[in-house]
């Protein structure tokens, strides 16, 4: 089975974690780090906005299942890409909205899912599409962390519940029978 990776910055690392981690055909979502200057972040680092880098995921997924192109709808729909450096109360650089492609293949569909996205959204798609840089896995801690310690986490409750449920009803053919509830 063919495996390949889409790099995506859609603000909390949790969030799309959690909503990646749903979807038919996704092996493996990584939380990390990327688009920076600092070799190696923390998270405190990467929190201050001062590092440049975007709390982001590395997904990995089998084309033959779901292609570059529909991830690339889920993201669009499952976060805001018209709010500049932010998610909801989440403020800074490290909150961008960005597409990282990794193949001249994927810059193409990215550069068509924010066409495709700018006719959905009644506001302006900011979302932009960088070089892909060195990743940085974030510490353990972060890793699975809607099925972990965010099920208890204020925040994730409040957050996350609704991207799943904005999911479930866009594209229930799409989710894993274990997420389809």
């Amino acid at each position: 089975m063919a495996q390949e990776i889409a790099t995506l910055a859609g603000g909390c690392f949790w969030c799309t974690e959690a909503v990646f981690n749903d979807i038919e055909g996704v092996s493996q979502v990584e939380s990390g780090y990327i688009g920076g200057a600092v070799a190696d972040p923390t998270y405190k680092q990467v929190c201050s906005g001062n590092t440049g880098h975007a709390e982001a995921i590395r997904v990995t997924f089998d084309p033959d299942v779901i292609g570059y192109a529909e991830l690339l709808d889920i993201f669009f729909h499952t976060h805001d890409p018209t709010t500049l450096n932010r998610q909801g109360n989440d403020v800074g650089t490290q909150y961008r909205s960005a597409i990282f492609p990794h193949s001249p293949e994927q810059e193409a569909a990215a550069h068509e899912a924010i066409r495709r996205a700018a006719e959905a959204w009644p506001r302006p798609i900011v979302t932009t599409v960088e070089p892909l840089s060195t990743w940085y896995p974030a510490e353990d801690y972060h890793q699975e962390y809607w099925q972990g310690e965010g099920q208890s986490n204020p925040y994730c409750l409040a957050v996350i519940p609704p991207k799943l449920q904005k999911l479930r009803k866009s594209y229930a053919a799409r989710l894993k029978a274990t997420a389809a509830v």
